[in-house]
């Protein structure tokens, strides 16, 4: 592991590494936030993944989490949203290959030999981070922004008992269903529909559903809402009696302003799932 920059924040450190990556087959960049409790022993670990587009760079930067988890002295944990590098597989679109993993293990021609997004997230890096650094990884939390949402959500349930909570900021909700899925779910697991449904939160919310609070925040003025169907996954949750909370934000779009505004929300409704 290679440490690519460090720098004081909020009384702890923002740490920006990268390392060689087993699961994506080439190296791989996340960046984690030690509050200062860290220097004296584990702490609980809220992961952050980002949306289309995205590297671990933008919440790192842009959503303003680090302020909050430092008074919670918890981490915060960025990881990259897709595998990188010059002989990784790429599209001209800018919703499918790198910077949109979408969080699954591809199978299909040409994505499979670097797009397992889902067994580096589950797997490779909380390995990692529990042996370099002091994360606690008995205490974990999961949040997200759009495709990372959808990876938030899907990790949570399809990982029992892993997450004490899982949260997110305008969720690709539904994408067996929209736009935002069909064309990435297609081109990395094939047309075997059987083998999406564990990527839909809203399928797997009807179907497991997630042993422990959940938070939805979206925004009513989000330009991608049709592409979202957070409808969708608030019928689900309601079917299924699931202890949780979507909130309709008025006014908000998908930026990371929306996010910005409503980060205290989420890290402070991780601390308290985490402190339990």
């Amino acid at each position: 592991m290679k440490i690519v920059s460090e720098n004081r924040c909020h009384g702890g450190v923002q740490g920006v590494y990268s390392h060689a990556s087993d699961s994506t087959a080439g190296d791989m960049t996340f960046g984690l936030f030690l509050p200062e409790e860290a220097s004296q022993g584990p702490v609980p670990v809220l992961w952050y993944l980002s949306g289309l587009t995205c590297t671990h760079e933008n919440a790192m930067t842009k959503a303003g989490a680090q302020g909050w988890a430092a008074e919670q002295g918890i981490a915060l944990v960025f990881p990259d949203t897709s595998p990188r590098g010059e002989d990784v597989a790429d599209d001209d679109a800018y919703d499918l290959g790198k910077g949109a993993g979408f969080y699954v293990n591809a199978t299909q021609t040409p994505w499979a030999p670097h797009f397992r997004m889902w067994d580096y997230l589950a797997d490779e890096l909380p390995t990692l981070l529990g042996r370099e650094f002091a994360i606690d990884l008995e205490r974990q939390a999961i949040t997200g922004h759009s495709m990372g949402g959808h990876g938030a959500l899907t990790l949570a349930m399809g990982l029992p008992g892993r997450f004490r909570s899982v949260s997110a900021f305008a969720p690709i909700a539904n994408p067996t269903q929209s736009a935002w899925g069909q064309k990435q779910l297609n081109a990395y697991l094939g047309d075997d529909k059987g083998q999406w449904s564990k990527h839909d939160a809203s399928l797997q919310m009807a179907e497991v559903g997630f042993d422990g609070p959940v938070l939805i925040d979206q925004g009513s003025a989000d330009q991608f809402l049709d592409l979202l169907r957070p409808e969708t996954l608030a019928e689900a949750m309601v079917r299924r009696r699931q202890e949780g909370l979507l909130r309709m934000q008025k006014g908000y779009d998908h930026s990371y302003f929306f996010m910005a505004s409503f980060m205290e929300d989420h890290v402070t409704f991780a601390a308290e799932a985490l402190y339990t």
